[in-house]
């Protein structure tokens, strides 16, 4: 019994963490609950209590903060609600299992109660966000750097990123274990240390963040971020498509905007099946104000000579004065988009899942910037953006990032803040402002400095109007992009592990 104690406490405590995040706010948040997990880690008497430790946590931040990928399954997704709950259950315990991952191996290569341990704790929290973007697709969504966004150790961001703001929010945590643990104790010399460290880390990034890593190109260009609010359960019904057409439209021709952005598959329809005289329509509103229009849609390529299966593109098109320009998303979501080991799982998730176009084909790697409107756009679609380093491919060359898609697939859950805080953190880590043209919400125009500028509200129609200046300049994290933090965080735990088996011969 008493052994469990541990386990229900992280698992509280992974719960709270949530409400460091967007909607509620409260940045500090995941410093003290990363503190009192990392305390019970220095406390636990074996690699694998640890282990259970950090997997309570995952289940806990996941379970609560995640909860409406539950809404996507069962709602639009259409299976049933057995199904989608133990999909969810199994989705959240594939990602806490990181976390048990570094509890075993902190208690694996440290001391039990040591400084070490502490240390270990911070190099593997960073490292486990780092890998879990990169697995299984990715999924760095409740990064706790992400919570920072407009806190002081945002500063950490363009140098590397949101993984190096989450080390800088773990090592906090572990310094503040320390300073107590050696207060109480009555070593006041290291606590003080402890202290004096926890206050440079974040004088260093409200110094950082008082830098302007980038500088205005040009003049501010006016803007109109378009959200149709299409319900979900019609948005692909092909009863609704002429009444979607319509609404995009009487839209387009409110917007006052050089730029006119539409949200992700505005027009849910391939691009051959749109009407000509539409296109053109979309096109003479876009040049009368002598700019471009930027919409979603998919498109279709019949399987060539050899291929199984036909292809199938969500991409962003532009239309207007400049040439028209296209994107295709890269980075698909896994079950949503994309299918995963499809010739074992394909056929389960075909009759399951009820989702339009969920087997497409990433579009290329390398995409260069739209020129449009006097301005040079890295576009990213839906979840894309939640993949810095992958935002930083067009830049410094991009003077805006501008992301569309429809967050209606989530229903009014968390999501759509947390996925706008995700979106912020893009601008600070690039120095470059964000625009944001959503189904539902949140449609939003975001600076250079991750500051939220305006929004429409969420789940009504409109067209978001507003001025922004496009910026040039690169900050540290656009040339090296995560290699910092990583090797900032390996570089601390191999000297954790290093310090703990020396300590070991020495009492050996």
């Amino acid at each position: 019994m008493r052994a469990a104690v541990p386990v229900v406490a992280s698992l509280l405590l992974g719960v709270a963490t949530v409400a460091g995040f967007a909607p509620f706010g409260f940045s500090a948040l995941p410093v003290l609950t990363l503190a009192a997990l990392f305390a019970l880690w220095r406390d636990a008497a074996t690699p694998r209590a640890a282990a259970w430790i950090g997997f309570a946590f995952g289940a806990g931040l996941f379970g609560t903060g995640a909860s409406w990928v539950y809404v996507a399954l069962a709602r639009f997704g259409g299976m049933e609600g057995v199904l989608a709950l133990l999909a969810t259950a199994f989705f959240c315990a594939y990602y806490s299992f990181f976390l048990a991952a570094s509890g075993w191996l902190v208690a694996r290569l440290t001391r039990k109660g040591s400084v070490e341990r502490l240390a270990a704790a911070a190099a593997c929290w960073t490292l486990a966000e780092w890998l879990r973007s990169l697995f299984f697709s990715g999924f760095p969504w409740l990064s706790v750097g992400y919570a920072q966004t407009q806190a002081p150790l945002a500063g950490y961001a363009p140098l590397g990123g949101v993984f190096l703001v989450s080390l800088a929010v773990a090592l906090s945590a572990a310094l503040l274990v320390e300073a107590i643990a050696t207060l109480r104790s009555d070593r006041r010399r290291i606590a003080a240390l402890a202290a004096a460290a926890f206050a440079a880390v974040w004088i260093a990034g409200a110094t950082l963040r008082a830098i302007e890593w980038s500088r205005p190109a040009g003049d501010p260009v006016s803007v109109s971020l378009v959200q149709g609010n299409v319900e979900q359960e019609l948005k692909f019904d092909p009863k609704y498509r002429e009444q979607t057409l319509a609404i995009y439209a009487d839209l387009v021709a409110q917007a006052k905007g050089r730029l006119i952005v539409l949200p992700e598959s505005a027009l849910p329809m391939f691009a051959d099946e749109v009407p000509v005289e539409y296109v053109a329509r979309l096109r003479a509103a876009a040049q009368a104000r002598n700019g471009d229009l930027m919409l979603g849609l998919f498109f279709f390529e019949p399987r060539a000579t050899g291929e199984d299966e036909d292809r199938y593109f969500n991409s962003v098109v532009s239309v207007g004065t400049a040439p028209t320009q296209t994107y295709r998303k890269r980075h698909l979501v896994p079950f949503g988009e994309a299918i995963p080991a499809k010739p074992v799982v394909g056929w389960f998730i075909r009759r399951v899942l009820h989702i339009p176009l969920a087997d497409q084909t990433p579009g290329p790697a390398d995409q260069t910037p739209f020129e449009i409107a006097g301005e040079r756009v890295a576009v990213n679609i839906c979840y894309e953006d939640a993949f810095g380093s992958e935002i930083a491919r067009e830049l410094p060359e991009a003077t805006l990032l501008v992301n569309v898609t429809n967050d209606a697939w989530y229903g009014r859950s968390l999501a759509a803040e947390q996925h706008e805080q995700i979106a912020a953190m893009r601008a600070v880590e690039t120095s470059r402002p964000m625009l944001r043209a959503t189904n539902t919400g949140i449609t939003s125009m975001i600076d250079h400095r991750g500051a939220e500028i305006s929004r429409l509200p969420w789940f009504t129609r409109g067209v978001l109007e507003g001025t922004i200046a496009g910026r040039s300049g690169a900050t540290p994290y656009v040339r090296f992009g995560d290699s910092l933090a990583v090797l900032v965080a390996l570089a601390l735990l191999g000297a954790c592990a290093a310090s703990a088996r020396r300590r070991s011969a020495d009492t050996g």
